[in-house]
């Protein structure tokens, strides 16, 4: 054991005391922070950066031209007499940015059938460059609007009072915990739970690869010659994983400590107005109120057990590949086995388990040792039974030694094999060699 700690202070010591590490460590929460800061500016000044476009109207149907409103983003330009080859010609010339070309409409489309009006073909917006999602929605809600206030009026349909019965629904989600209700929102949940299964997914990549590359590089030196001769191969892959998974924690709380610093700065010399009052009634304070309640001693409780033993499991078998390859190119035929669990669990959770936590199939795949560290992160916060996180951790620990039995029956013969091109049929001989 005093070897392993000797190996693991080593390792710890030689990468956090690199610049490099320094540098990544105090810049990324910077550069975290500013997006996070420029991200709470726009959405509160959504129109402060966006140019005013200006929109040329053709309105052969006579319907639309004088019913369309200017917005922060959009002026209309109406009456130019301009027929719309002529317009589309002068477009650059009469400063004009899109040109909205309405056809002449049929009868039929401004009377109700079955309770819908008929939508209106052949509506252009005609531009020197593609038109954004913002900009044609704008557009279109405003059509749209103006058509069925048209036909509501032919209908006999009274407008101002259908607006005023307008009603919203919403429904709140409630859980019912042994503390007492709780009010949960999904959207919380779900950024919660998708944020830490993809910083789980990071560290054991970056980090695992950093092993796999610190064997590969002892081994092509014939340091590690010198190294065997005091210490068991075990020990000394044991070391190399533990004294970087310790780098990685170190750097993670640091950026945990500093992102909050400085965003908690920047948040605070943001000064919110004008629309970010409506947002303290609409969503945002409601997403606020859930992510609040989120019991996080639990979650990082949990999410440090998946953090550590998730890479553990992984860094072992990067591991046994930096041991039995000469170079970097060879590593790629056992790369992809290794990380092809990683990546499909990634990709499910972000598509499937987030939007449907509870199924039969989230269930398995949480409780898969390759699979459980991502998936788990994002069931948690969808409060999963406590019996099913309670498996998938006891799960884990065999799902660790197992790997790092076969990992370290590989490591012992392929650190001191040189200049011999190996394949799985060579790895798994390895894995029964007695001595």
């Amino acid at each position: 054991m005093d070897k392993i700690l000797l190996i693991i202070g080593r390792e710890y010591w030689v990468r956090v005391k690199k610049k490099s590490f320094l540098w990544v460590t105090f810049l990324v929460p910077i550069i975290i922070a500013s997006l996070y800061g420029m991200m709470i500016y726009l959405i509160i000044n959504p129109n402060k950066f966006g140019d005013l476009k200006r929109v040329q109207v053709i309105d052969s149907s006579g319907v639309y031209s004088s019913r369309l409103k200017d917005s922060p983003k959009l002026n209309f330009i109406k009456n130019l007499g301009e027929s719309l080859p002529q317009s589309k010609k002068n477009i650059g010339k009469n400063k004009v940015d899109y040109i909205l070309y309405i056809p002449t409409l049929k009868d039929k489309a401004l009377v109700a059938m079955g309770g819908q009006a008929l939508s209106p073909q052949g509506i252009q917006l005609i531009g020197e460059k593609e038109a954004s999602i913002q900009d044609q929605e704008i557009i279109q809600q405003q059509l749209d609007e103006i058509l069925k206030n048209k036909t509501y009026a032919q209908a006999g349909i009274d407008t101002a009072k259908l607006n005023h019965l307008k009603s919203e629904v919403k429904v709140q989600s409630t859980i019912l915990t042994k503390e007492g209700e709780k009010k949960g929102n999904s959207v919380a949940s779900f950024g919660i739970g998708l944020v830490g299964a993809i910083i789980i997914y990071m560290f054991i990549l970056i980090y695992g690869i950093q092993v796999m590359r610190g064997v590969m590089e002892e081994k092509t030196s014939r340091v590690v010659e010198v190294i065997i001769s005091s210490v068991r191969p075990f020990q000394l892959m044991m070391g190399k994983i533990i004294g970087i998974a310790l780098v990685g924690l170190t750097q993670f709380i640091l950026w945990i400590f500093l992102t909050l610093t400085v965003t908690t700065i920047i948040s605070s010399n943001l000064n919110p107005s004008g629309p970010s009052k409506t947002m303290e009634k609409g969503g945002a304070s409601e997403i606020l109120e859930a992510l609040s309640s989120q019991n996080y001693p639990y979650l990082i409780t949990c999410f440090l057990f998946y953090f550590l033993s998730g890479y553990l499991l992984y860094a072992a078998l990067f591991a046994a590949v930096g041991s039995a390859v000469d170079s970097e190119t060879e590593t790629q035929q056992f790369i992809a086995p290794i990380t092809i669990p990683l990546v499909f669990a990634i990709i499910l959770s972000s598509n499937y388990v987030v939007m449907n936590p509870d199924t039969s199939l989230s269930f398995w795949l949480s409780i898969i040792p390759l699979f459980a560290p991502v998936v788990m992160m994002v069931r948690l916060p969808f409060h999963p039974p406590i019996w099913q996180v309670l498996l998938s951790m006891f799960l884990m620990i065999p799902g660790f030694l197992g790997t790092v039995w076969m990992a370290g029956k590989i490591y012992r013969t392929g650190i001191l094999l040189y200049g011999k091109k190996v394949n799985f049929k060579e790895l798994y001989k390895w894995l029964f060699y007695k001595n």
